[in-house]
């Protein structure tokens, strides 16, 4: 059982040495088979003892010859081993940072020319020729002279001034009167608050319109004078930017509306808003104005004239209030204006009679009360004003004069024509005069023969006021004055 087991064993080993190729069996023909098999099964006869021998007593069959060894298998490629999983190879650390080194400067180039500044004058051309493509109509051939290759400064219509501050010269001047200038709302917007030197333009008798821009840059604009042209609607507000103004003539034209209080705060020399449509109370804000001229007549001011024209008595030259719809009596407060020149309050609806306050006009040369409903006795110190020239008092309903004012009758400097004087030519009648007189007049103001410069003005001292002669009391009943008997 033991001998099978050892030659099954030994055909496997053989087989598989056989397979792999790598082992050749050669059996010495000096030594018999079972010492071949011996050496194999004991290890090769590596060791000191020998092995037994096998009992040959026994008569045993030969072994049989060893199989054939099988034909070589062919030569196998051995197949590759399989492709190692990819793997992302680790980032190489980061290197160090390294400071650029610097590009080596550039050489030095010839700086590139600057394009030409325009010069003031310049900019000026161009404003006063896009203004020229909007007038229309040009009867007096004014805007031939605006060439574009010509010195503005030898435009008709501009004047130049060389300016200091930017040592080069500008346009400080713009004088269009007369010139009658039409277009397609043709007006100043969009030409005078581009001209960035102008101080002054006096532009009227024109056929301007429209608006007039926002002119706060316009630091030099000092003098604005648009009379006599076709603006409309309300007071051009935009003016109250123009900070520096100290002229402002917009007479002759068809605004409406009111004229802002804020107009009286402006520190303005001259005002003229005369001959509009504007229409409204006269505003408290009027004793503000430091105006030395100023002119509201031939609109529809109404009410009486404010107190506070007291408070211009060391600015105010001259005033104008006529052909407006004024009532109400003057105040005594008129009589503070100690260098007012010419004071015009005719056709209005003001009553009462002059204050005697009016005795301290020193200045007054032309003093204008015509076309009221005045009355009363023309006081005798107004008449002894020392610079009076004209005293206008005709169309009213006075009764009496002294003979002081009877001077100035025959000197043609007091013109009392038209009134309820008796015993002078050209007097209203007696019916009128009645009637006028018939209706109960007073005047709230309890200062009217108060005289603020009693004792002050020299010309005051003479006593030139006759206290006995008759003054007449109204209301009367007229016909008691009627040169007919009773």
């Amino acid at each position: 059982m033991r001998d099978m087991s050892t030659k099954s064993f030994i055909s496997l080993i053989l087989l598989l040495l056989l397979q792999c190729s790598t082992y050749q069996i050669v059996l010495s023909t000096h030594h018999s088979t079972r010492e071949a098999l011996e050496i194999i099964i004991g290890g090769g006869g590596g060791g000191d003892d020998d092995a037994p021998s096998p009992d040959t007593s026994q008569n045993c069959p030969p072994p049989p010859p060893p199989p054939c060894p099988p034909p070589p298998a062919p030569m196998l490629r051995p197949s590759p081993p399989p492709p190692a999983p990819m793997l992302r190879p680790s980032p190489p650390p980061p290197a160090p940072m390294l400071r650029p080194s610097l590009p080596p400067p550039a050489p030095m180039q010839p700086p590139s020319p600057r394009p030409p500044t325009q010069t003031r004058l310049e900019r000026a051309r161009e404003v006063i020729l896009e203004f020229k493509k909007r007038i229309k109509y040009d009867p007096m051939n004014i805007i031939q002279t605006w060439q574009p290759g010509r010195n503005v400064c030898d435009y008709t219509g501009f004047k130049c001034v060389f300016l200091h501050e930017f040592q080069q010269g500008g346009v400080y001047a713009v004088l269009f009167n007369g010139y009658q200038f039409d277009g397609p709302n043709l007006g100043v917007d969009n030409f005078l608050d581009k001209l960035e030197d102008v101080s002054l333009i006096h532009a009227n008798s024109n056929k301007f319109k429209g608006t007039i821009n926002d002119l706060s840059h316009q630091t030099r604009l000092y003098e604005i004078d648009l009379s006599n042209n076709k603006y409309t609607g309300e007071f051009p507000k935009s003016i109250f930017s123009a900070t520096n103004l100290i002229y402002l003539d917009i007479r002759y034209n068809q605004l409406s509306g009111y004229v802002p209080p804020e107009i009286f705060i402006m520190n303005l020399l001259v005002l003229f808003v005369n001959d509009n449509n504007f229409e409204q109370k006269l505003p408290d804000a009027l004793g503000s104005t430091p105006a030395a001229f100023l002119t509201l007549d031939g609109n529809r001011f109404t009410g009486p004239i404010p107190k506070s024209i007291g408070n211009t008595s060391n600015t105010l030259l001259e005033v104008l209030f006529l052909n407006n719809t004024l009532s109400g009596c003057l105040p005594y407060e008129i009589g503070l204006l100690k260098h007012t020149r010419v004071f015009d309050v005719s056709r209005n609806y003001l009553t009462g009679p002059i204050p005697q306050s009016f005795a301290c006009l020193a200045g007054m040369k032309y003093l204008v009360l015509s076309y009221n409903q005045f009355y009363g006795t023309v006081p005798e110190l107004v008449c002894k004003l020392p610079l009076l020239m004209k005293l206008t008092l005709c169309n009213n309903y006075f009764t009496q004069v002294g003979p002081e004012c009877m001077k100035l009758v025959r000197s043609k400097v007091l013109d009392v024509s038209n009134n309820c004087i008796l015993g002078l030519p050209n007097q209203r009648s007696p019916e009128e005069c009645a009637r006028f007189f018939n209706q109960p007049r007073t005047c709230p103001d309890s200062n009217m023969n108060f005289i603020p410069c009693k004792g002050k003005a020299a010309y005051l001292e003479s006593n030139a006021v006759l206290e006995s002669v008759p003054r007449f009391q109204s209301p009367v009943n007229y016909p008691a004055l009627s040169p007919k008997p009773n």
